[in-house]
């Protein structure tokens, strides 16, 4: 498998004597993509170049398919255990990914089966390594249930535990540190199963009638958060004081889904506090996560659960959250790592929700 750090993997299947990509269905079939071993990342792979080819003697490619098939026929599966044994973030599938990655490369390597400890302890890391890589990128398709990525090797001998790391463990950045422009804000939302949606709110104004203008791609429960948004900020735009702006202008909202993973999110807060930003010309704080939902009256609803969203937010360069009142006694349940690193900003309205974060609000 190869691929790009920065999007969800790309995988190539065999398909006769071809290759060709993946299908989407299955591509962002997450549980189809956590089968997968080893994930080997093309931008290790150095571009075949004249040089790299030999001007001696090699196998014949017959006999070396002949060699790795009678090489089926012997099983290293259990070898790590005469030295190691795995970490508790590896459950039974990583488990057996490594274990089997392990036995594959035993084959090539040391057919003979004869391996000293420090030359099984790379191949275990590397081993290691190629399956973080997978996890990696169901982490970055937004499904909590893959956050347990901190893979590790104990040595029996001296109880010594060693982790294995990957360069793109840190999350992606995907929230900007710096200013915003006006009408601008993230947002995130989560499902039942735990997989969070992770989005850029982007409301813009230009001359016209007070009509809502969306973007393709919003649609479901994300429409119909935008819509009961939009007609509290009608029906309270005396409150707000822009009533003469609404009515002379048409507003614009689109909606980038940062992961990719299109989960169906309730937007409405943040929806609001992008249009108020936009409103009054002036940007949201950097590094801001707005939560929750509103209904037409403005009521606010809090999210379902608020460690899955945070995780991801606090992984993707959050540095604050906004963060519905309901959800304050769930904030508990928050590690101590997220409450560290993410400051919480608690709101009881949608206006106080903007007041709170609008710059010269």
């Amino acid at each position: 498998m190869f691929g790009n750090t920065n999007q969800p993997i790309d995988v190539m299947v065999q398909t006769g004597h071809l290759f060709a990509p993946m299908p989407d269905t299955i591509r962002d079939d997450m549980a189809f993509i956590d089968r997968l071993h080893f994930y080997l990342p093309g931008w290790e792979i150095p571009q075949m170049r004249n040089e790299l080819f030999t001007d001696h003697y090699g196998f014949v490619v017959d006999y070396l398919a002949e060699a790795l098939r009678d090489m089926r026929k012997h099983n290293f599966t259990e070898i790590i255990d005469r030295y190691f044994s795995m970490g508790a973030h590896l459950n039974a599938r990583d488990r057996k990914a490594v274990r089997k990655t392990v036995s594959g490369l035993m084959k090539i390597l040391f057919p003979h089966g004869e391996v000293t400890q420090e030359d099984l302890a790379e191949i275990l890391e590397l081993a290691l390594e190629g399956r973080r890589r997978v996890k990696e990128q169901l982490k970055k398709m937004g499904s909590f249930e893959y956050y347990q990525t901190s893979f590790s090797y104990t040595l029996q001998e001296t109880g010594e535990e060693r982790f294995v790391g990957v360069p793109e463990q840190g999350g992606r950045d995907l929230i900007s540190s710096d200013p915003l422009s006006p009408g601008t804000v993230y947002t995130a939302g989560v499902t039942s199963d735990g997989t969070v949606g992770l989005y850029r709110v982007e409301v813009s104004v230009s001359s016209g009638t007070g009509k809502l203008k969306m973007a393709g791609g919003i649609s479901g429960v994300m429409k119909e958060s935008v819509q009961r948004a939009f007609s509290y900020v009608q029906a309270k735009k005396a409150e707000f004081g822009i009533a003469r702006e609404l009515e002379t202008s048409d507003m614009h909202v689109e909606v980038i889904d940062l992961l990719g993973n299109r989960v169906q999110a309730e937007i409405g807060i943040a929806f609001f506090v992008a249009t108020y930003s936009a409103f009054r010309k002036s940007p949201v704080s950097p590094a801001l996560l707005v939560l929750g939902d509103m209904s037409v009256q403005g009521n606010v609803k809090p999210l379902r659960s608020l460690i899955e969203p945070l995780q991801v937010a606090r992984d993707n360069g959050a540095k604050r959250a906004l963060i519905p009142i309901e959800n304050k006694r769930s904030f508990l349940d928050v590690s101590a790592d997220i409450m560290e690193h993410v400051d919480s900003i608690f709101y009881g309205d949608p206006k106080t929700a903007a007041i709170k974060v609008v710059g010269g609000a």
